[in-house]
């Protein structure tokens, strides 16, 4: 087998970009919608690749000309529209920081993190303009007036900066989920590999693709660059709601789209609408950051017919391109993440620390986040040998495929038995009558923690929470089934578009109390 080149080795090849705000190909056609911004749907904005660069470059010559300098941070609060993209763009082609900043936290959160980051200036729409920490200069994206974004802009040439090695790029911060937010540095170097590497395999120059997750996150993040990078046209909703999405892809003829699976399940829950839309321009369907069950596939397949469905799997801290085809053709099982990819090397471990086929996934590549900032009280999550540790577990079987059983900080153990919430769901959707299932722990006297689950049944289903059980007793160890079962009309969504189980876990430790419970 030949050994892959080393993590430095790949990092010394010379990059088709430079700078990581610096994706527009200027030998491709300038006048190609880049764009298509449904900030207001009912006025759609086309915006060509010629303007999209002109205005990135009119960001980093205002933030020069207001005397920023290099390596000082800049966030972003605001939802996605063609500023953002501008800024973030703009930002790092003057050498600064971009710092994505999460506009669902509360407000203080979110001043914890502009403050912790050490931004100078904060990029914001209106709806946001009141979360931004005071004693801050803010320009204003949509505002007319010296604090609006025109305002701001100095058209004209600009020479992007040169990065030096490793040099941070942005930072981009964990939901916070288990703690206060952790500001992940990340390099030019190491997402410009991302985009060159990603471009190796897909050809998306013809594509149009379908962005709706919120551009603080890593998934729209890399995406929106990888569509610059290939020249593609991106269509682009502030946020995500189920009747949006549906008829972006539909009006639009989107080609290209992502998720995760609460957003799918989202649309499943809209028949009316989905029996009007037209969903066959749907090629490519990328799915990513939790399991996807049997009935959710099943009704992906029959949604988007066209539609080659990829599972796939990324950190923050460990960048998209982890997994990917097989080397020998062999066909992708249907709920496998792949294989793993020819320029990143990884590892199962086990509890006891030996490499196993079952474990901790390890990575390494040169998408690897610098560190985290302001942290140094966590130690960093890479081995002496520069392994990432991402905290996730899979299996892989006998061809070399890769499955995602689900993360550490998810897996608890009952009466000595490990569960992990999304095996349990995986099996509990597999109901004809269940569209969505969220499993998660309660205290217990004698077990210690036990499963209960919140299930949202399928329009006109008649489940009862004896049903749900007994269903689960029939198809998984006993030790897995939940011992209470509440229905729901809908799953909380955390910020990052996944179920927000914390708030589940609030809410069943509330229901154990009543005297029902």
């Amino acid at each position: 087998m030949q050994a892959l080149p080393s993590v430095d080795e790949q990092k010394l090849r010379s990059p088709r970009f430079v700078n990581l705000g610096d994706l527009i190909d200027r030998a491709a056609d300038p006048d190609k919608i880049a764009l298509i911004d449904l900030v207001d749907a009912a006025r759609p904005r086309d915006v060509s690749f010629r303007q999209l660069d002109e205005m990135a470059q009119a960001v980093a010559r205002g933030l020069v000309r207001r005397s920023f300098k290099r390596g000082e941070r800049i966030a972003i609060l605001a939802a996605n529209r063609t500023e953002y993209l501008a800024a973030y763009y703009g930002i790092m082609r003057a050498g600064l920081v971009a710092v994505p900043v999460n506009y669902k936290f509360p407000p203080k959160l979110v001043e914890f993190v502009v403050r912790d980051s050490g931004a100078r200036l904060v990029f914001c729409d209106a709806e946001r303009r009141a979360a931004c920490p005071q004693g801050l200069p803010v320009v204003c994206f949509g505002e007319s007036g010296e604090h609006g974004f025109d305002a701001f802009l100095d058209p004209g040439a600009w020479q992007s900066i040169v990065p030096a090695p490793d040099e941070p790029a942005m930072f981009l911060y964990t939901s916070g989920s288990t703690g206060r937010p952790k500001g992940v540095i990340l390099s030019h170097q190491s997402h410009l590999w991302t985009v060159e590497t990603r471009l190796e395999s897909l050809d998306l120059g013809n594509e149009r693709i379908l962005i709706a997750a919120p551009l603080y996150h890593m998934n729209a993040l890399a995406l929106a660059k990888l569509g610059c990078a290939a020249h593609a046209t991106i269509v682009m909703l502030p946020q995500f709601g189920a009747p949006a999405y549906i008829d972006a892809i539909s009006r639009y003829h989107c080609s290209f789209i992502t998720a995760v699976p609460p957003m799918i399940a989202m649309m499943l829950q809209h028949p009316d609408l989905l029996a009007r839309a037209d969903l066959t321009s749907v090629s490519s369907l990328r799915m990513g950051s939790a399991p996807v069950s049997p009935s959710l596939m099943d009704a992906i397949h029959t949604t988007f017919p066209n539609a080659h469905v990829i599972n796939a799997f990324g950190t923050t801290e460990g960048g998209p391109v982890v997994f990917g085809p097989h080397p020998d053709g062999l066909k992708q099982p249907l709920y496998s993440v792949g294989y793993a990819h020819p320029k990143v090397r990884v590892r199962l471990v086990d509890a006891a620390g030996h490499e196993a086929d079952e474990g901790v996934l390890q990575l390494k590549s040169p998408a690897l986040m610098s560190g985290y900032h302001n942290r140094p009280d966590l130690p960093l999550p890479i081995t002496p040998d520069g392994y990432y540790i991402t905290g996730d577990v899979f299996r892989r079987d006998r061809d070399g495929f890769y499955y995602f059983m689900g993360r550490t900080d998810d897996m608890f153990v009952s009466g000595g038995e490990n569960i992990f919430p999304g095996e349990v769901e995986k099996m509990l959707e597999t109901h004809p009558d269940i569209a969505q299932a969220c499993v998660v722990p309660v205290e217990d006297a004698i077990k210690g923690q036990k499963p209960v689950a919140f299930v949202v049944p399928r329009n006109g289903a008649a489940l009862t929470e004896q049903t749900v059980q007994a269903f689960a007793l029939a198809n998984a160890p006993a030790y897995q089934h939940p011992r209470r079962v509440w229905f729901l009309d809908r799953l909380p969504l955390a910020s990052t578009n996944k179920i927000d189980r914390r708030a589940l876990m609030t809410l069943a430790k509330e229901r154990m109390k009543r005297k029902d419970g």
